[in-house]
Parts: C-alpha cells; structure tokens; sequence
C-alpha cells in the first residue's frame, strides 16, 4: 500500500493548502532533530517523513499521481500493473508528454522556506541567528538588563518562530512577531517629560547576505503626561533573517510607584494620616508637587472619614493637552485615639453639646 502522506500530516484527503501549511507547522517545529537530542535518530525519520508528505500533498501534480497510483507509482514512474496503457508505457506527464519524475525536495529547504533558516540551536541561538541586547548603564535611570530579547526558538515573542504577520510558505518574506518590553518611568518624568537613551546591538545582513552586528542610540522621547500601558514603536529594528523582515521594537511605559502620590488616571491622589483633633479643629497641608513647587493647602472645614480635598489642576498633564491638567485629590486618614479617661470624655462631651 505504501507510505499514507495523509495520515502523516494528519489532515483528511481533502485538505487544503492551508491545512497542509498549518499541519506542517506544527509537526515540523515537533519532530526537528535539533529539539529532540535524545530520541535524534527518530525524529530524523519523522522529520524526513513530514516533509516528504508536505512536499507531495502541496504539490498538485505530485497529489494527483499520487491519489491516483500512491507511492509505489509516483516514485517508481510507471503505473501499477492494473493500471493499463499499452506496452506498460508510462502515464504519468506533465502536461506537454513529457514523462513525469519524482524529485523529492530537501527536508532542510522546506523548514529554511517556512521559518527562514534550517536550525534551532536547541533554545538558544540557531544558525544564524544572534540575540539583540540592550544596556542602559550609562544612561542613568534608563532601564536596563533587556537581554535576549530576539531569541531563536521560545514563546517570548520576536523570535524566528513568533506569531508575525507574515504568509506561509511561497508568499515572500515574513513579519516577525514585535518584541514588547516594559520602560519603567517615575512619576516625575511622565509629568514633566524626558528623554531616555537605550542602546541596542543587533544583526544586519550585508548584500551578500552575511550578518554583522551593529550597535545604535534609541531615543525614546516622554511626553508629559503619558499614562502606563503607552507604547512606542521602533519598526524592525529586529536582528535581519533570511525570508524574514524584522521584528518591531515596542517600548510600553510602565509606573514606578512614588513616596507620596498614586496616580488615578490624569489625578494625582494623596493621603494624610491625621489625629482626630487635627480633623476637628483644622490642618494644613504642605505639599512638594511633581515638578518642585511648594504648596500649602489650608483645610478649616471639619474632616470625617470620607473627607476629601479637590485642588484643582494640580494632577497630571493630560497627554493632547499638556496646558490642561487633572486634579490633586487628597485623603485622610484619621487616627481615633485607643482610649479616653472619664475626665476627657466629660470634656468632649461638654464641648460638642455646647
């Protein structure tokens, strides 16, 4: 009966080429000898098989002669003996009577023509694929240690083995997958703004298609008012592989958490913690804002547990408009005292009935 390309690949007889690519995919990245060290001999088989199975089933002429004749015809290039035809001539062409021949394709060049090389290196760096890695310890509170970013083989993203945008085989280059790492920023610099310096080193291939490394200043412009999840995007400046276009470099801002101000959207919020006295008779507030001004904020009004104080436009700039600012909301926290003695209670007493 021969060899079942079919059941290989485990998709039905009328599967498309989009379930023979996917089907590839998966089986392929499964059994590649350089993921299975152990067992290398049977995954060279297996991986061998597949591809032989792809490269039948993907091909419409190679498909037909063999759902028609099976192995046995399509690699002996004659029909089986009940197959008819006189004197046992062949009946395999291409079309214009030239007899047909199977030429299998090289396993490595249909994983090169999927993925854009032949290795994986076994999780680290495969053939011809180098790590990007950033520094930032000579830019000061830049972020630092973004190291192996662009890896060969694994599910951080950006790897040769990303979800890029790109098509399947046979229809041009792929878009890696964006790399995505967090810039850490303090309160300080995402109200007033700044600039950060990262430096990367990465891959690019020269016209004769060898890669060098090189290294380059990123400057990753602030902007006042930016709020954590903001991104911002270098395109492809991945390392350069084969049949690959590189991997979008995304920066998302993240919050460092500050000693006196959270952040609520475009507010500013702070807390007091205060003696009940203090929320009975009055308190004032003395404040060093974001960008270093001083301010003192009289409070006379009786503060409860729900109290809160609205300072209008003393919060965060807001990003369209940075002359526009949120507010400052201040909470307290009153401290009720433990215990009273009877003297005291007698006082209070007297005074909030008075």
């Amino acid at each position: 009966m021969g060899v079942d390309y079919y059941k290989i690949l485990q998709v039905d007889k009328n599967a498309k080429d989009d379930d023979l690519k996917k089907a590839y995919r998966k089986l392929a990245m499964k059994w590649h000898p350089d993921k299975n060290p152990n067992n290398k001999k049977e995954a060279e088989a297996k991986f061998k098989q597949i591809s032989e199975a792809y490269d039948v089933l993907s091909d419409p002429q190679k498909r037909a002669v063999y759902d028609q004749y099976g192995e046995e015809g399509l690699k002996g290039q004659v029909p089986p003996p009940d197959a008819g035809g006189p004197d046992g001539a062949t009946f395999f062409s291409t079309g214009g009577g030239t007899p047909f021949t199977f030429n299998p394709r090289n396993a490595d060049d249909i994983f090169a023509e999927f993925f854009g090389f032949r290795g994986m290196g076994g999780g680290g760096d495969g053939p011809g694929v180098r790590t990007t890695r950033f520094s930032s310890s000579m830019f000061g509170d830049s972020p630092g240690g973004f190291d192996n970013i662009f890896s060969s083989f694994g599910g951080g993203g950006g790897g040769a083995f990303g979800s890029g945008s790109g098509a399947g085989a046979g229809s041009g280059p792929r878009k890696a997958a964006p790399i995505e790492r967090n810039l850490p920023c303090t309160l300080e610099e995402l109200y007033k703004g700044t600039t950060k310096k990262m430096k990367i080193s990465r891959d690019i291939a020269d016209i004769s298609g060898k890669t060098m490394t090189v290294e380059e200043i990123l400057n990753i412009n602030i902007k006042p008012g930016w709020k954590k999840g903001t991104k911002i995007t270098f395109p492809e400046k991945g390392n350069e592989l084969p049949n690959t276009i590189p991997a979008d470099l995304v920066f998302v801002i993240d919050e460092k958490p500050h000693n006196t101000f959270t952040r609520d959207g475009n507010d500013l919020v702070v807390t007091r913690r205060i003696s009940l006295a203090e929320a009975l008779t009055g308190y004032t507030i003395h404040l060093t804002t974001l960008d270093g001004r001083n301010l003192t904020i009289p409070i006379n009004n009786v503060i409860h547990p729900e109290y809160e104080e609205i300072v209008p436009r003393e919060g965060m700039p807001i990003s369209k408009d940075p002359a526009k600012k949120g507010n400052l909301l201040i909470k307290f926290n009153v401290k009720f005292p433990t215990r009273l003695t009877p003297a005291q209670k007698t006082r209070i007493k007297e005074l909030l009935n008075g």
